[in-house]
Parts: C-alpha cells; structure tokens; sequence
C-alpha cells in the first residue's frame, strides 16, 4: 500500500479520556472536542477507518489511520 503523505494527517490529543482537536482543520475553530470512542480510535490505531464527526461545522473527517499523535486521512488537511 501506498504511504500516506504527512500534509494528510491532523494532531490529536488525549485529555481524561476525551479526544480534541486544537482546531477544526475545516473551519479553524479552536479546542474541538471530538466526539471518537475509544474503540474507533483502536481500530485506527490497528488500520481500520474511522468517521469523526467535527461538532463545530458538521464535517466528517475519514481516519484512515492512527497513531498516539495524528489522524491519518484520505485528504489533504495541511
């Protein structure tokens, strides 16, 4: 399989079990809180996609992967 370039990936962060996102990369909002549960999230680590709904503009972001700092996705985000 092809590798995912880096401009596809989006920072994440694990706060008390919640996920967020420091801002919308659709929309710019800052300090999102992603609404993934723990077993999508495992699922992405281990390769399967994912759907994260962004509350702030009712986008959908497809993880294609993930890693304990970045969403890998099926678009270009940077």
């Amino acid at each position: 399989m092809k590798p995912i370039p880096f401009d596809h990936t989006w920072p994440y962060e694990r706060q008390m079990g919640d996920i967020y996102l420091t801002s919308c990369p659709y929309c710019s909002q800052e300090n999102i809180l992603v609404h993934l549960s723990d077993r999508a999230l495992e699922n992405a680590k281990e390769g399967f996609k994912a759907r994260a709904n962004m509350p702030c503009c009712r986008k959908t972001m497809i993880i294609l992967e993930a890693d304990e700092d970045y969403f890998w996705t099926n678009e270009k985000l940077r």
